[in-house]
Order: C-alpha cells, then sequence, then structure tokens
C-alpha cells in the first residue's frame, strides 16, 4: 500500500491541492475557486469560514473518496500571508481576514509604530521595514477600530495556521510567518519579541512558534468528520504560500530566486546572512538557518484578467494571440501597473495605474502586451534591488501567469535574465506535500521533487527597443505620483462592498476547466 501525502494551498482566487507519492509523483489534484472581497478601496479580505475552511472541505471531498485512511501520512497547509484573522477560544473567526500586502487600511498604524520605536531599529530587530505588507500594524488596526472584536479574541490566525487549528485544535505559526508580523518577530534572537508584542498586541497570547516541516499535531475527530481525513493523521504546520511554491521549486540554495506569476508577482530569493535592505523583506526560510529576501508587486493576474473582462471577456488564446502579434514596445504604450497601489518598489498604497501613448488605432492586443511590458518593467527595478543586496544566482519562474509564455518572454527580454521554469507546475501545494513527507520522515530534509523543464532566455533583437522603454518607465511614476494621490483623495460616489470576479487558470489541473487564463497561482 503506497503512502499519499497531502498538500493544500489557499491561494487569493483559489485553493488547490495535490496528493503525492514520497518519491514526488503526483496522483490526484483538486481545485476551488473563491472570491477576494474589496468592501473599501484599500481593504482586501476573504471570509475564513466560507472561503479557507470551506474550501479545504471542498478539495478533501474530491481527493479522498476511494483512499483508504492508512494510506494519508501527512497533511501540509499554506496560504496566502501575511495575513489576519482574529477567532474566539472556539475559533470561530470574529470578522474576515484581513489580507497581505494589498490590503493598506493600516497606514496610519505604520505611522505610529515607526514613531514609537524608530524605523532604524524596527528594521535592525525585525528584518523588515514596516508596510502594508507587515501584521503588526493591522493589529493595531483592529484594537483602535473593532474594540470590541480585539475584546474577544483569544488568538489570531494566517491562513495556514487557522487551517493547522480546526484540523488539530494547536495554536501555533509558524517560524517563517511569525517573521513577517513586524514588530512582533525579533530576527535577531530568533522569536518573539515579547517586549514589543505585548505592546502592539496585549491581551491576546502569541501563538506558539515551529517550523514548516515541523508536525505540530492530529487529525482530531471533529475535523475529520468534515473533511474525510482520518484521525490520528499527523499535520504539518505550513506556511505562507510564495514560500511553499519556492520550496516546491527547488529554490534552497543561496542565491536562488523564484519569481511567481500570480494574483500579485512575488519575489522569494534564499539569502543566508545578510543585512536587512530597507527595500525588501528580510525573514526566516522555510528552513532553519536559510533566511530569505523577498518582494512583491500589487498586481499582476489580477490586471490582466480585469483587461480581459473589460474587453468583452474574450478566450485567453485569442486575445493571447493578438498580443503576441503586436511587436515590442506595443506600438507606443506604456503602462504603470499600479492599479492597487504599490509594493516593491515604491511602498506607495496611493499610486494608480496609468496607461500612456493610448490612440484611436490601438486595440485589446497591444493593452494586453502593454500590461505584461509594464509588469516586466517594474520586475526589473525589484530585481535590481535583489542584485545590490546580493548576486543573483539563478531565477526560477513559477506560477499561473509562466503558462502565458508570452509573459516570461518579455520579462526576460526587459530585465536581461534566464528564466527556468519547473516540470511541475501546481505550485505551493505541490511543496506542502513535500514539507509533509520530510515532517512525517517519509525522505529526508534535504530530498528535492523538483525537475527543470525549460528556460526562457532574453531575445536581443528586441533589447534597444526596451532599453527606451525603460528609460520612460522609470520617468511616469515621478511624473504623474502627485496626480495619483490627488486623485485618490477624491470623493467617490459609490464605496460599498464588492468581490472581484473570480479567475481561472489555464485547464492544466483537475479544476481548471472552464477558462483558459494564465494568470493565477495566487501569491503573497
Amino acid at each position: 500500500m503506497e503512502e499519499l501525502l497531502l498538500g493544500i494551498d489557499i491561494g487569493t482566487a483559489s485553493t488547490k491541492a495535490v496528493l503525492a507519492l514520497p518519491d514526488g509523483t503526483v496522483v490526484g489534484r483538486a481545485q476551488r475557486q473563491h472570491t477576494l472581497s474589496v468592501p473599501r478601496p484599500g481593504w482586501a479580505e476573504h471570509d475564513a469560514e466560507e472561503v479557507w475552511w470551506n474550501d479545504v472541505r471542498a478539495v478533501c471531498a474530491d481527493l479522498l473518496p476511494g483512499v483508504s485512511a492508512g494510506r494519508i501520512r501527512g497533511v501540509c497547509v499554506s496560504g496566502i500571508g501575511p495575513c489576519l484573522v482574529p477567532c474566539d477560544a472556539e475559533l470561530r473567526p470574529l470578522r474576515a481576514a484581513i489580507l497581505y500586502g494589498v490590503d493598506t487600511r493600516a497606514a496610519a498604524e505604520i505611522d505610529e509604530l515607526e514613531r514609537r520605536y524608530g524605523a532604524d531599529a524596527i528594521l535592525a530587530r525585525g528584518g523588515s521595514a514596516l508596510s502594508s505588507q507587515a501584521v503588526g500594524p493591522k493589529l493595531l488596526w483592529l484594537q483602535r477600530h473593532e474594540p470590541d472584536i480585539w475584546a474577544r479574541a483569544a488568538g489570531w490566525y494566517m491562513a495556514s495556521s487557522y487551517v493547522a487549528a480546526r484540523l488539530t485544535g494547536e495554536y501555533v505559526l509558524d517560524r517563517h510567518s511569525a517573521s513577517q508580523c513586524d514588530p512582533l518577530y525579533d530576527l535577531t534572537v530568533g522569536g518573539w519579541a515579547e517586549d514589543w508584542a505585548t505592546e502592539v498586541a496585549p491581551g491576546v497570547p502569541l501563538p506558539r512558534l515551529v517550523w514548516p516541516s515541523e508536525v505540530v499535531g492530529t487529525i482530531r475527530a471533529s475535523a475529520a468528520a468534515e473533511t474525510g481525513l482520518p484521525v490520528g493523521a499527523p499535520v504539518v504546520a505550513g506556511t505562507i504560500d510564495a514560500w511553499a511554491e519556492a520550496f516546491s521549486a527547488g529554490v534552497r540554495r543561496s542565491g536562488d530566486l523564484m519569481i511567481m506569476y500570480g494574483s500579485s508577482m512575488f519575489f522569494v530569493q534564499v539569502a543566508g546572512d545578510v543585512s536587512p535592505q530597507p527595500l525588501l523583506w528580510y525573514t526566516e526560510g522555510v528552513e532553519p538557518a536559510k533566511r530569505t529576501l523577498a518582494a512583491g508587486m500589487s498586481t499582476a493576474g489580477t490586471l490582466t484578467e480585469w483587461l480581459r473582462r473589460l474587453v468583452g471577456s474574450p478566450s485567453w488564446s485569442e486575445i493571447l494571440a493578438e498580443a503576441e502579434s503586436c511587436p515590442a514596445g506595443s506600438r507606443g504604450l506604456l503602462v504603470l501597473p499600479y492599479f492597487s497601489g504599490e509594493r516593491t518598489p515604491i511602498y506607495d498604497p496611493l499610486a494608480r495605474g496609468v496607461v500612456a501613448g493610448l490612440t484611436l488605432s490601438h486595440g485589446r492586443g497591444e493593452l494586453l502586451r502593454a500590461v505584461y511590458e509594464g509588469i516586466a518593467c517594474g520586475v526589473r527595478q525589484v530585481l535590481a534591488i535583489f542584485v545590490e543586496a546580493m548576486p543573483i544566482s539563478r531565477v526560477v519562474a513559477v506560477g499561473g501567469g509562466t503558462r502565458a509564455l508570452l509573459w516570461t518572454k518579455i520579462v526576460s527580454d526587459v530585465g536581461r535574465i534566464e528564466q527556468h521554469l519547473p516540470e511541475e507546475a501546481i505550485g505551493a501545494s505541490y511543496g506542502d506535500a513535500l514539507l509533509a513527507a520530510i515532517g512525517v520522515g517519509l525522505v529526508p530534509p534535504e530530498t528535492d521533487w523538483s525537475k527543470p523543464v525549460a528556460v526562457v532566455e532574453p531575445d536581443a533583437r528586441n533589447e534597444a527597443t526596451y532599453r527606451e522603454l525603460i528609460e520612460l518607465y522609470d520617468q511616469l511614476y515621478p511624473a504623474t505620483a502627485a496626480i495619483s494621490h490627488r486623485l485618490a483623495a477624491l470623493p467617490r460616489d459609490r464605496e460599498g462592498s464588492h468581490r472581484l470576479p473570480e479567475t481561472r487558470t489555464d485547464d492544466t489541473s483537475a479544476a481548471e476547466t472552464r477558462t483558459a487564463s494564465p494568470i493565477a497561482s495566487d501569491g503573497g
């Protein structure tokens, strides 16, 4: 009887799961789409019960029928993060989960914490400057704006730790995720900064710290009844999805860097012991003694899907063919992709998208290519920051967006980089299955399931065009920032809640059957 590992990843737009053998062979896949709630401009939320837990139940219902209980040797869940959902003592969510850096509501709290502790001290102790990515300011926002909820909170969770708690009853958080809870985590000692944590999040206990591959408990009877998982099966902690995806793609040696093409663009580099960088997040890694540098852009796949729907929802194959027929430079179009503000490199939640150079002769193909080129120019700026911190030895490209080969080609052309594509594209859930296999002792800790399948190289024929485009791109944000900030401050007639439409990926896994969309590994 072959042993099986179950990996589940909760992303921004979907939850994916795999069943894998200890040698990395995938024997089952499942996926469920869900929606991102945007109740107000600058907010981004998930319902932890309706989205996270119900998705886990759904993918288990897809994968587990016919699988004997004794075959499930380990379970691991990763998820978007860093994010925040407060729960009561019965693990009932007290409000919707506040998501990662695309949720920018806590700007005032960032300023307050920087004044209180000092920006330099926060960077030196926690490894990262405070930004919308950090959990600490959002905890403070919750206390200030929803004190009744804070008073009822018995704990706070991320996507992976919430599901782990529902499965096992254990209140834990992996060390990588904790290191993104600035200013609550002290990277210099590898644990909670008890003094600052007590001040920032008073009255609510901190979760027990574990490593992502550490077994934190076993499936309890109530969770087994809801999911079909066997009582007593070991559960491994898991981590934030981008780091699980990097792990799945073999980004584990110093200098390795992952570019994740998902709802947003995300970057993780194995860094070892370097100095904190003001424009990058310096965090604990998936494995002990392998710290990472990271960065994130705010819009990528969400922007391409928005554009596709805006121009009449053509099939992805149709609109991609039109974009591929356009020359480099999109016939004089340039896009600043700050449609949800921006994280790295400008950290400006009030930045706004710009489409420059539009004429009546432009069509949707030029617009899509210009979006890809604008994102690629942003990627180039981010990579330059990484290079300043330490050399990049290898770039691995992952995520649903890599299925649109045009996108990866443009990034290679603009950034002048080679990108290695792994054979298995399911992403973070595959990394979760490997973490489970390591955690329960089925394979050694150094086991790597990744297999390279292709290399995307820059095309020298486009170098001159993109050199000019890059020069203009670098000028566009400084030239439009003041206008964007004033526009962001204008009153809106309608600020009611809405949900972003579901996005689907290319038809390469079990549930991805309706739309061939090259976006969505979800990404934190």
